[in-house]
Protein backbone atom coordinates (compact mmCIF):
# COMPACT_ATOMS: atom_id res chain seq x y z
CA UNK A 1 0.00 0.00 0.00
CA UNK A 2 1.39 3.38 -0.92
CA UNK A 3 1.10 6.37 1.33
CA UNK A 4 -1.53 7.86 -0.99
CA UNK A 5 -3.95 4.91 -0.88
CA UNK A 6 -6.32 4.49 2.00
CA UNK A 7 -7.59 1.02 2.92
CA UNK A 8 -11.18 0.59 1.70
CA UNK A 9 -12.63 -0.04 5.14
CA UNK A 10 -10.99 3.06 6.61
CA UNK A 11 -12.35 5.24 3.79
CA UNK A 12 -15.79 3.74 4.39
CA UNK A 13 -15.58 4.30 8.18
CA UNK A 14 -14.62 7.93 7.58
CA UNK A 15 -17.54 8.40 5.15
CA UNK A 16 -20.28 6.71 7.17
CA UNK A 17 -22.94 8.85 8.82
CA UNK A 18 -22.58 9.14 12.57
CA UNK A 19 -25.08 6.41 13.50
CA UNK A 20 -23.70 3.88 11.00
CA UNK A 21 -20.11 4.61 12.08
CA UNK A 22 -21.06 4.24 15.75
CA UNK A 23 -22.70 0.90 14.95
CA UNK A 24 -19.59 -0.31 13.08
CA UNK A 25 -17.32 0.72 15.95
CA UNK A 26 -19.58 -0.94 18.55
CA UNK A 27 -19.21 -4.20 16.63
CA UNK A 28 -15.49 -3.97 17.40
CA UNK A 29 -16.05 -2.97 21.05
CA UNK A 30 -19.34 -2.66 22.91
CA UNK A 31 -18.11 0.20 25.11
CA UNK A 32 -20.16 3.27 24.25
CA UNK A 33 -17.47 5.61 25.62
CA UNK A 34 -14.76 3.97 23.50
CA UNK A 35 -16.87 4.07 20.32
CA UNK A 36 -17.90 7.69 20.89
CA UNK A 37 -14.28 8.77 21.40
CA UNK A 38 -13.27 7.09 18.13
CA UNK A 39 -16.27 8.56 16.35
CA UNK A 40 -15.39 12.09 17.54
CA UNK A 41 -11.83 11.78 16.20
CA UNK A 42 -12.86 10.99 12.61
CA UNK A 43 -11.71 11.25 9.89
CA UNK A 44 -8.61 9.09 10.18
CA UNK A 45 -5.79 9.59 7.67
CA UNK A 46 -4.20 6.19 8.33
CA UNK A 47 -5.01 2.94 10.11
CA UNK A 48 -2.25 3.83 12.61
CA UNK A 49 -4.16 7.01 13.52
CA UNK A 50 -7.27 4.90 14.20
CA UNK A 51 -5.29 2.41 16.32
CA UNK A 52 -3.68 5.23 18.31
CA UNK A 53 -7.13 6.73 18.94
CA UNK A 54 -8.35 3.31 20.06
CA UNK A 55 -5.43 2.94 22.48
CA UNK A 56 -6.01 6.44 23.88
CA UNK A 57 -9.74 5.78 24.31
CA UNK A 58 -9.01 2.44 25.99
CA UNK A 59 -6.70 4.14 28.49
CA UNK A 60 -9.52 6.53 29.47
CA UNK A 61 -12.21 3.90 30.10
CA UNK A 62 -13.62 3.77 33.61
CA UNK A 63 -14.33 0.52 35.43
CA UNK A 64 -17.97 0.80 34.30
CA UNK A 65 -16.91 1.37 30.68
CA UNK A 66 -14.70 -1.73 30.86
CA UNK A 67 -17.60 -3.71 32.28
CA UNK A 68 -19.77 -2.62 29.34
CA UNK A 69 -17.01 -3.64 26.91
CA UNK A 70 -16.58 -7.06 28.53
CA UNK A 71 -20.31 -7.73 28.34
CA UNK A 72 -19.86 -8.01 24.57
CA UNK A 73 -17.53 -11.01 24.89
CA UNK A 74 -18.64 -14.62 25.38
CA UNK A 75 -16.77 -16.96 27.75
CA UNK A 76 -13.69 -18.69 26.30
CA UNK A 77 -14.76 -22.02 24.87
CA UNK A 78 -18.32 -20.88 24.26
CA UNK A 79 -18.40 -18.46 21.30
CA UNK A 80 -21.71 -16.79 20.56
CA UNK A 81 -23.80 -19.02 18.27
CA UNK A 82 -23.89 -17.58 14.76
CA UNK A 83 -21.10 -15.07 15.54
CA UNK A 84 -18.20 -15.69 13.16
CA UNK A 85 -16.02 -13.13 14.98
CA UNK A 86 -16.06 -14.88 18.37
CA UNK A 87 -15.73 -18.29 16.69
CA UNK A 88 -12.70 -17.10 14.69
CA UNK A 89 -11.08 -15.47 17.72
CA UNK A 90 -11.58 -18.56 19.87
CA UNK A 91 -10.40 -21.01 17.21
CA UNK A 92 -7.76 -22.31 19.64
CA UNK A 93 -10.54 -24.01 21.62
CA UNK A 94 -12.14 -25.60 18.55
CA UNK A 95 -10.15 -28.84 18.77
CA UNK A 96 -9.89 -28.91 22.57
CA UNK A 97 -10.45 -32.18 24.37
CA UNK A 98 -13.57 -32.69 26.45
CA UNK A 99 -11.37 -32.54 29.56
CA UNK A 100 -9.91 -29.17 28.55
CA UNK A 101 -13.37 -27.81 27.71
CA UNK A 102 -14.69 -28.95 31.10
CA UNK A 103 -11.70 -27.41 32.87
CA UNK A 104 -12.16 -24.11 31.01
CA UNK A 105 -15.84 -24.11 31.94
CA UNK A 106 -14.96 -24.52 35.63
CA UNK A 107 -12.17 -21.95 35.48
CA UNK A 108 -14.48 -19.46 33.72
CA UNK A 109 -17.04 -19.90 36.50
CA UNK A 110 -14.43 -19.47 39.25
CA UNK A 111 -13.00 -16.40 37.53
CA UNK A 112 -16.44 -14.86 37.02
CA UNK A 113 -17.33 -15.51 40.66
CA UNK A 114 -14.14 -13.78 41.84
CA UNK A 115 -14.13 -10.79 39.45
CA UNK A 116 -17.81 -10.42 38.50
CA UNK A 117 -17.21 -10.60 34.75
CA UNK A 118 -16.19 -12.96 31.99
CA UNK A 119 -12.52 -13.96 31.64
CA UNK A 120 -11.26 -11.78 28.81
CA UNK A 121 -8.14 -12.58 26.82
CA UNK A 122 -7.01 -11.84 23.29
CA UNK A 123 -7.58 -15.43 22.17
CA UNK A 124 -6.45 -14.93 18.58
CA UNK A 125 -3.55 -17.26 17.88
CA UNK A 126 -3.65 -18.92 21.31
CA UNK A 127 -4.19 -22.61 21.97
CA UNK A 128 -6.77 -23.88 24.41
CA UNK A 129 -3.96 -24.83 26.77
CA UNK A 130 -2.48 -21.32 26.63
CA UNK A 131 -5.87 -19.80 27.47
CA UNK A 132 -6.34 -22.27 30.33
CA UNK A 133 -2.89 -21.44 31.69
CA UNK A 134 -3.66 -17.71 31.47
CA UNK A 135 -6.90 -17.98 33.44
CA UNK A 136 -5.16 -20.16 36.04
CA UNK A 137 -2.48 -17.49 36.45
CA UNK A 138 -4.77 -14.47 36.37
CA UNK A 139 -7.29 -15.80 38.88
CA UNK A 140 -4.66 -14.98 41.52
CA UNK A 141 -4.66 -11.28 40.57
CA UNK A 142 -6.21 -8.58 42.70
CA UNK A 143 -9.29 -6.91 41.17
CA UNK A 144 -7.17 -3.84 40.37
CA UNK A 145 -4.44 -5.90 38.66
CA UNK A 146 -7.04 -7.81 36.71
CA UNK A 147 -8.84 -4.66 35.57
CA UNK A 148 -5.60 -3.38 34.03
CA UNK A 149 -4.85 -6.78 32.47
CA UNK A 150 -8.36 -6.79 30.99
CA UNK A 151 -7.79 -3.26 29.65
CA UNK A 152 -4.61 -4.46 27.90
CA UNK A 153 -6.27 -7.59 26.48
CA UNK A 154 -9.29 -5.61 25.31
CA UNK A 155 -6.98 -3.14 23.58
CA UNK A 156 -5.36 -6.03 21.67
CA UNK A 157 -8.76 -7.41 20.65
CA UNK A 158 -9.93 -3.97 19.52
CA UNK A 159 -6.82 -3.50 17.36
CA UNK A 160 -7.38 -6.87 15.64
CA UNK A 161 -11.04 -6.08 15.04
CA UNK A 162 -10.30 -2.57 13.80
CA UNK A 163 -7.65 -3.96 11.43
CA UNK A 164 -10.28 -6.28 9.93
CA UNK A 165 -12.71 -3.35 9.63
CA UNK A 166 -10.07 -1.15 7.99
CA UNK A 167 -9.03 -3.75 5.42
CA UNK A 168 -12.40 -5.22 4.47
CA UNK A 169 -13.93 -4.39 1.11
CA UNK A 170 -17.58 -3.38 0.83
Amino acid sequence: MTSTSMPPGLARLNALDEQAALSALREACTSTAWAERLLAARPYATPEDLYAASDAAMAQLTAEDLKEAMAGHPPIGRPKPGDPTSAREQRGMAGASDDLRAEMFELNLAYQEKFGHVFLICATGRTGEQMRDAVRERIGNTPEQERETVRTELGKINRIRLARLVEEDA
